[in-house]
């Protein structure tokens, strides 16, 4: 694994852990601390009914006794709103920051965005803000069609990088990792799942997590001594793979609430 490579990401964390909480698979504790592991300490800022930011494990309660009974992940991107319902001035937010959560609570939706919490030389956190949302159906695959999606994307993508004269020597470990990818569905468990979730979520999330780091490793690096075409041709295939990461993760992180085999 690459130095500073997000691996996931903190609303991916906490919907898989705050649906393992609200369906009986975890308890409060564990959920909470499972998602300070990854950027944490958490703090949430906005919970109606709490004065001012309170630390994750008091807002999660909060919404819990306020009527909170799903979270739903939302992974946006420029000119692709994937998870999202609105308003606009949230989706713009929601899109800057690469994700969001949408909780519904009781006949309310709320939609929590993170940042980073920087406090001092030492303190590095997350930090997330509570927007008013509206409640509608989100456009957003269901577990079955995103697998199928991501498999295709990903023989076209790995095709797509490896004709491309010299794109991929200037970064081995990206040769490396789409190689591997050729050969199997990874092993490693690179953005899995909670407990409570269908061993094919787990599947999917983890195929999903690796080739992220794909996506991330090619885009870490411009192509030197490629052509416009080889470059454009590169460009497209990294998008294409790109859509079909986030939408897989998402139908995995929301396929809980949407129970199919």
């Amino acid at each position: 694994m690459v130095v500073g490579m997000r691996v996931t990401h903190p609303s991916a964390a906490l919907v898989a852990w705050g649906n393992a909480w609200l369906t009986g698979h975890v308890g409060p504790d564990e959920a909470a601390d499972a998602v300070d592991r990854l950027g944490g300490p958490h703090v949430v800022d906005g919970v109606p009914g709490e004065g001012g930011e309170v630390p994750l494990r008091r807002g999660l309660g909060a919404l819990r006794v306020a009527g909170m009974s799903a979270l739903r992940l939302a992974l946006p991107a420029p000119g692709d709103p994937l998870g999202l319902t609105g308003p606009p001035a949230f989706n713009m937010c929601a899109i800057d920051a690469g994700e969001a959560v949408l909780a519904a609570v009781g006949a309310q939706s709320l939609g929590l965005i993170p940042a980073e919490d920087r406090r001092g030389s030492s303190y590095v956190g997350t930090r997330w803000t509570v927007h008013e949302t509206p409640p509608g159906m989100v456009d957003a695959p269901l577990l079955p069609e995103a697998e199928q999606q991501l498999t295709l994307a990903m023989r076209e993508a790995t095709e797509s990088l490896l004709s491309v004269d010299g794109a991929l020597e200037w970064r081995p470990e990206v040769a490396e990792s789409v190689s591997a990818l050729r050969e199997s569905h990874a092993h490693e468990q690179v953005g899995g799942l909670a407990p409570g979730y269908p061993a094919r979520a787990h599947r999917v999330a983890a195929l999903a997590g690796r080739l992220a780091m794909v996506v991330d490793l090619a885009r870490a690096t411009e192509g030197t001594g490629l052509s416009a075409a080889q470059i454009q041709r590169r460009a497209e295939a990294l998008r294409t793979l790109d859509r079909a990461v986030r939408r897989a993760r998402v139908a995995a992180c929301n396929s809980v609430l949407y129970p199919v085999r």
